[in-house]
């Protein structure tokens, strides 16, 4: 990290984290854009409240000006959760040559979910010799320890996950992408309907770039991948979450009340060629006071095996690993390439 150029886009509330990790390892951020007024023309320093560094957040339509002028070694994208809405962003890195790894989490593994996209970043990044990936928390919490767990098994008939996290500490896209504020018809309408199609119509939706996935979707896909797993169908089911009081959303602006959705459980079961199954679940939703963040899996098979964290600190080992895999992503071949295919997640300090 010591000496690299990084850029910055997106300066919400994981730029906070991502920006000063990079200082801290020795990097040098060289630009930020934003869409919000209410913070371009401030110092990034006044973000991370820290004291001033000299560079002044520009608004995001000056991207590719800044990237050719600026030419940084790689741009961390923290805005969106859908490929679709990083969509500029990432083809604008790809345009310039210059590599980029977002917080995006469908861009974890994106093939499975939106294929045509995916393809168009890749091609335009091999042409101009870059690498654009999508990494985070689940590249730990929900990839590589389990991958790892299972390197340990003598044998595998299932592997089952569950993670759950507070949608307060992420912004308001993603509460919104999780249902959260939603009355129980809305949700049905707007979220849990997309469940309700054949295979053959969800795959066409899936072709033509307008499926919404739950995290889960793109980990089980890019588990697969890690494990040599040839992947025959998969599914998912989105379910509203309710708490028996009212609860305040200060990402949301509003009052969750008694019989709004707080957020989703979402479980994608996944069958495979080599008879394992994959069923996880991820539990998005703004927590009332006695909740908080948990990751549990299990591997079934010889031995069973099961892994337990509770109150993992979500936000920053999501930052953290995004700053630690950018070594990776300098070193990785060109195109769109998910963290899968670049090797076990090290420390800054190993890279």
């Amino acid at each position: 990290m010591k000496g690299l150029k990084i850029f910055q886009y997106g300066v919400g509330k994981m730029s906070v984290y991502t920006m000063r990790y990079v200082i801290e390892n020795g990097g040098k951020i060289v630009g930020a854009v934003d869409i919000n007024p209410d913070v371009i023309g401030k110092d990034i320093g006044k973000i991370m409240k820290t004291e001033d560094t000299g560079v002044i957040v520009e608004n995001v339509a000056k991207t590719e000006e800044l990237l050719n002028k600026l030419k940084p070694d790689c741009v961390i994208v923290t805005t969106m959760s859908l490929l679709e809405d990083v969509k500029e962003a990432l083809l604008t890195c790809a345009k310039c040559g210059i590599n980029a790894i977002t917080t995006c989490e469908e861009a974890f593994y994106p093939m499975n979910s939106n294929p045509t996209l995916t393809s168009e970043i890749d091609k335009l990044a091999k042409e101009n010799n870059c690498t654009i990936t999508g990494s985070g928390y689940q590249d730990a919490f929900w990839g590589n320890l389990i991958t790892t767990l299972t390197g340990a098994s003598h044998n595998i008939t299932k592997i089952k996950g569950s993670s759950s996290y507070n949608v307060e500490d992420y912004g308001i896209a993603l509460a919104k992408a999780h249902g959260a504020g939603l009355t129980k018809e809305e949700f049905k309408r707007d979220v849990a309907s997309a469940d309700e199609i054949s295979d053959e119509e969800r795959q066409k939706v899936i072709e033509s770039g307008k499926y919404a996935p739950s995290y889960m979707w793109n980990v089980n896909g890019w588990l697969c991948d890690k494990l040599g797993l040839t992947v025959v169908s998969q599914r998912q089911k989105c379910v509203p979450q309710f708490n028996d009081y009212d609860i305040e959303s200060s990402t949301l602006g509003m009052t969750v009340k008694t019989g709004m959705a707080t957020g989703m459980s979402a479980v994608v079961t996944t069958e495979t060629k080599e008879g394992i199954t994959l069923e996880t679940e991820c539990i998005g939703k703004v927590y009332n006071k006695d909740e908080f963040d948990r990751n549990e899996w299990t591997i079934y098979g010889e031995p069973n095996t099961t892994m337990v964290i509770e109150k993992p600190s979500t936000v920053e080992l999501t930052c953290a690993t995004i700053v630690n895999r950018i070594p990776d992503v300098i070193r990785s071949e060109a195109g769109f390439v998910p963290t899968s295919r670049m090797g076990e997640l090290k420390s800054i300090i190993n890279n």
